[in-house]
């Protein structure tokens, strides 16, 4: 563990440690593949999965078969299949109570204005493989856009060398109803999606974390298709005092460090925590410990940080936690450690890193729909606003903006 002082706390340049994804090289490496699949589409597809994947597959063949999807929990005990259920129900009631009721205004002279909320027709999701399959992504993405109502999800996964998917993808998506899972990853999957090709559906948005090279793509493509967010290697700050139980926080930043490029960060107000958490993970290269004075200024460092996920481990986390303003996901005491986010609390572990908790937020219901807004005028209530608009239009030198207005009171 490498010990920061405050002189040295510059929250890019830490961050910065990390590969980003934004790298000349990867840049133009994703740039190639997009444009190969936006122009040969499946074909360019099923050449990227055998070079990067070892998977040799026909484009007909990259769509799992709804018989392959039904019976993957052949082979998966009962008891792992209720505590799918358990979980998938958590994450479900949580989303429940995030859905919105439109908003509607009404006033005597005629106006009416509302706003129609309605889910997207078609959303693709993607479950990076890598070293295993992210089954928990699969609900901690599906479950909110079914709970919003998106007709159409499907998922998109990199294959093994003998061009299958994970059985515990295919169960956690039979179990969520999702009948169309594809064996494609990387950017190349996430391409396919944007643009559709015969055999992989257009989709309206992507969601789901990935390499830098899924990340890079989702980036390049966003506008062609809508993204969730920008998702680096992930992380997490935990805030501790004299109280604070150091087992607990070296377990919780060691889980957390098994991501492949994870970062750990302490913030505690006691030297003696710091001590002994940085012996016990002396030879931790993503871990840092920071030594604040007091608690206030332990939590404008975390809001510097803008974490992922902050966990709160003082005696009263409580009190803590009303001074955070910038964290993706915020755990409070001792018994709420990361990894009951990222298994089974309710909200999605989809979350924002590498400091854009500041502007981005957890996956949520909204990220699902769109709102198209209504507007209906009598007579008089656009007779009221008449003067104010031909004004402001005659400022920005559109007339014919309000002569379309004074024609109806001729």
């Amino acid at each position: 563990m490498r010990v920061l002082t405050l002189n040295g706390i510059a929250v890019q340049q830490l961050y910065n440690r990390i590969e980003m994804t934004r790298k000349r090289h990867i840049e133009e490496k994703v740039r190639k593949i997009i444009e190969d699949v936006q122009d040969n589409g499946d074909e360019a597809v099923v050449k990227y999965t055998k070079r990067f994947d070892k998977a040799s597959l026909k484009p007909r063949a990259q769509r799992v078969p709804e018989n392959e999807i039904s019976g993957a929990f052949q082979g998966i005990t009962s008891d792992f299949i209720s505590s799918l259920k358990l979980i998938i129900n958590n994450v479900t009631m949580f989303y429940k109570g995030q859905v919105q009721k439109p908003c509607r205004v009404r006033d005597s002279e005629g106006v009416l204005l509302k706003e129609n909320i309605i889910p997207l027709d078609t959303v693709g999701v993607y479950i990076p493989a890598g070293t295993a399959p992210l089954v928990s992504t699969v609900y901690m993405s599906v479950v909110p856009a079914k709970v919003a109502g998106v007709k159409r999800v499907i998922i998109c996964t990199p294959p093994n060398k003998d061009g299958h998917v994970d059985p515990y993808v295919l169960a956690v998506a039979n179990l969520l109803k999702v009948k169309e899972v594809y064996k494609v990853g990387g950017a190349q999957a996430i391409a396919a999606m944007a643009f559709g090709t015969k055999y992989i559906p257009k989709v309206d948005k992507i969601v789901g974390p990935g390499n830098m090279f899924v990340t890079e793509a989702k980036r390049q493509l966003f506008g062609y298709v809508d993204i969730d967010m920008l998702a680096g290697p992930s992380e997490l700050a935990i805030i501790a005092n004299r109280y604070s139980n150091v087992d607990y926080i070296v377990a919780d930043l060691e889980a957390q460090m098994e991501h492949l490029g994870g970062l750990g960060v302490l913030i505690t107000t006691s030297k003696q925590v710091l001590k002994q958490v940085r012996k016990r993970l002396a030879g931790a290269k993503n871990a840092y410990g920071i030594l604040a004075k007091n608690l206030n200024e332990a939590t404008d460092i975390a809001n510097k940080l803008a974490p992922e996920h902050l966990q709160i481990m003082t005696n009263n986390p409580n009190a803590v936690a009303k001074n955070i303003q910038h964290a993706g996901a915020i755990f409070l005491g001792p018994y709420s450690p990361t990894a009951l986010g990222d298994y089974a609390a309710g909200p999605s572990h989809v979350l924002p890193t590498m400091g854009t908790a500041r502007f981005f937020s957890g996956l949520c219901l909204s990220d699902f729909y769109k709102k198209s807004h209504i507007i209906s005028y009598s007579k008089r209530a656009l007779e009221q606003v008449r003067p104010a608009i031909e004004k402001v239009a005659k400022l920005e030198g559109l007339p014919k903006h309000w002569e379309s207005i004074d024609v109806r009171f001729d």
